[in-house]
């Protein structure tokens, strides 16, 4: 019976990687996947790229008002997984439509993405937050902060700055960006020295 997963992680703890290695287990047994992310993440276009190298086209990508199990029911109905990369863009109304794929289409989804944004504020991503409500299974994928410690929280630094406003989705351009993973031991420590 299948599924819709959730996995999680901190930035920089191979959620993009396993994603990748997800699909080309399905595809070394000759079944089809059905990759995508959304157009939000545009740094690399339609790929996926990893931190350590491999990398792949998406199937397609998908803005806020693209209806996912439309989409899947139409073009890729005879695929064996769906993966989603970046999933935290997700819409709530997007993450339904992905349980309804599990449901309706009997097809497994997969999405991975971040569990927080940088903020800590807020409650992180509504994308994430529907996903941690509804998915079937609900997985952490570890990293390690710079200490050694478990990293949990992700951080953006402008300029070599930690910083704690802004919106969401900030994409390299004029301004050194930086996205780091951190323990909270040293979250707080990098927040009183700011």
């Amino acid at each position: 019976m299948a599924q819709l997963y959730f996995r999680y992680g901190a930035m920089g703890c191979g959620k993009t990687m396993q994603l990748l290695q997800v699909a080309f287990n399905y595809e070394e047994r000759g079944q089809k996947v059905c990759v995508i992310k959304p157009s939000t993440d545009t740094k690399n276009g339609t790929k996926l790229l990893t931190r350590i190298g491999p990398e792949r086209d998406t199937n397609f990508c998908f803005d806020r008002r693209t209806n996912l199990l439309n989409r899947i029911k139409k073009d890729y109905a005879d695929v064996a997984c769906v993966l989603v990369d970046e999933a935290q863009f997700l819409t709530p109304k997007q993450a339904d439509q992905l349980l309804q794929v599990v449901v309706k289409l009997d097809i497994p989804v997969m999405c991975y993405g971040l569990r927080l944004n940088f903020r800590m504020t807020d409650g992180g991503f509504e994308g994430a937050t529907r996903l941690l409500q509804i998915a079937h299974k609900v997985e952490e994928l570890k990293t390690i902060c710079d200490c050694g410690r478990k990293a949990t929280l992700n951080t953006r630094w402008l300029n070599d700055k930690m910083v704690t406003d802004g919106p969401d989705v900030l994409i390299d351009g004029t301004t050194k960006i930086e996205y780091r993973a951190l323990c909270a031991h040293c979250y707080f420590k990098n927040l009183e020295e700011k």
